[in-house]
């Protein structure tokens, strides 16, 4: 299709990775797909591409439904099939997850869409309700659908794959191959192609990452964490820990020595979520510190940085946890902290990925240096506003740039960051020391003719 290989062109995909060049082909064949690749290994747009290609544009009903285990990654993954699709004229996605009203969501289901995303619990619930039509789905895909059987979603899915045609396409990606997804393939697929980018016979997908691991005493490790923050310099670093207690107590420290840091767990409401997964992306928070449960399903397209503050009970999950650097190619890393109570988690995640972690010395100061080298200055450059205006408002990343840049911002193009567009509000990141008067130029102007509210993000 010219519309797609053009967006393609304009993104600058040089050449397929190995999982999109193995998958599309068979996809657009109709085949089933069981696909095993890494997190970061291009395996959205493989199963995106496929997905816009067989639409039919006048038919304005539900045709693909891609089932994610949490509302990040649907987010994400509704992002990249709108960006793929943006010149097919009149391509409606929708998300369907929790965190957004059911009546309003209904209502976008009677005007018709061609695709949706979702997670069970949402997905099933407008199916019982009658509001979601599938009758005219040909293809359904489950991202990350080890995790979503792992969340205990097993049911949920089971109940919307069967009430689907049965004459579809189904597609299941997953970063591991356990028996609980070889099951629900059999159940659920036909004649199903293996694609896989990894060779692990226990299908440990390692991905292309340097990992450390700091030895540490126990009541040492805030110590130890900010050391490896100072060590290796990084524009984002994701910091995981087992409770969320233990999450806001790193916050607190980090936030006290001057780091610019976020914290994400699973109290949040979706609100909240969006707003610091947004300042994460578009660097105005350094540093996020993070439960498993939440940040489940979190694709960023750059992380320098990932640190196991506390090791994981299950290898499976250190193996999501590291995958989220080391990116299309790009070489990342992750550095463990393991007190000696670890050590047997240690030796578990070494067995099933394969390789050893290469233990690194930690540097330690002198009682006199200590307190000055305690603080390092790892704040963030950028500031995040917020437009009360989204993609319902007609709003495209184009106009607020246009707007920033002309008489009203008067900024300059260097001062401008990323900008996101959600449904009725906009995220854009703009140099700390413009952030005032892009406050000031935006709301005494206007955008598309219309006067939008802007608030600086804190």
């Amino acid at each position: 299709m010219p519309a797609l290989l053009a967006v393609v062109k304009d993104l600058g995909f040089e050449q397929l990775t190995p999982i999109q060049a193995q998958s599309i082909p068979l996809l657009l064949d109709g085949k089933d797909l069981l696909g095993q690749s890494k997190t970061g290994s291009g395996k959205t747009a493989a199963f995106a591409l496929p997905l816009l290609q067989k639409l039919d544009l006048n038919r304005r009903e539900l045709q693909g439904l891609v089932i994610c285990p949490t509302r990040e990654l649907g987010a994400q993954v509704a992002r990249e099939l709108r960006k793929l699709g943006r010149n097919l004229p009149g391509l409606a996605v929708l998300t369907l997850t929790g965190g957004q009203e059911v009546r309003e969501q209904a209502r976008a289901l009677e005007k018709g869409a061609h695709l949706a995303v979702g997670t069970p619990g949402r997905l099933l619930d407008q199916l019982q309700r009658r509001n979601l039509k599938v009758h005219g789905v040909a293809t359904v895909v489950l991202d990350e659908a080890d995790r979503m059987l792992d969340m205990g979603f097993a049911e949920d899915v089971g109940k919307i794959l069967k009430a689907l045609p049965p004459a579809r396409q189904t597609v299941f990606f997953s970063a591991t191959y356990p028996a609980t997804i070889r099951e629900l393939s059999a159940k659920h697929q036909r004649e199903p192609e293996r694609v896989s980018v990894v060779d692990d016979a226990e299908g440990a997908a390692v991905p292309l990452t340097k990992e450390l691991v700091v030895h540490v005493a126990e009541e040492q490790k805030i110590d130890a964490l900010r050391w490896v923050l100072e060590q290796y310099p990084h524009d984002s670093a994701l910091v995981f820990a087992n409770f969320k207690l233990t999450v806001a107590e790193i916050a607190k420290v980090l936030g006290t020595a001057r780091m610019s840091v976020e914290t994400l767990h699973g109290d949040l409401e979706q609100f909240d979520r969006d707003r610091t997964m947004a300042k994460f992306r578009n660097g105005s928070t350094r540093v996020l510190v993070a439960t498993d449960v939440a940040a489940r399903g979190i694709d960023l397209e750059k992380l320098d940085l990932v640190v196991n503050f506390e090791l994981p009970a299950q290898p499976e999950i250190y193996v999501h946890r590291i995958g989220r650097t080391g990116r299309a190619g790009q070489v990342g890393l992750a550095v463990s902290l393991c007190a000696r109570a670890e050590q047997p988690r240690l030796e578990a995640i070494e067995l099933y990925t394969g390789s050893a972690l290469i233990p690194v010395e930690r540097a330690r100061p002198a009682p006199a240096a200590k307190a000055a080298s305690a603080s390092p200055a790892l704040d963030a450059k950028m500031e995040t506003l917020r437009l009360s205006g989204g993609r319902k408002d007609k709003l495209r990343p184009g106009d607020i740039l246009g707007a920033l840049t002309g008489e009203a911002g008067g900024l300059s193009g260097t001062e401008i960051g990323k900008i996101e567009i959600h449904d009725h509000f906009s995220y854009v990141a703009v140099a700390k020391t413009a952030a005032k008067r892009a406050v000031t130029g935006l709301a005494a102007g206007r955008i598309k003719g219309k006067r939008f509210k802007v608030e600086l993000v804190k």
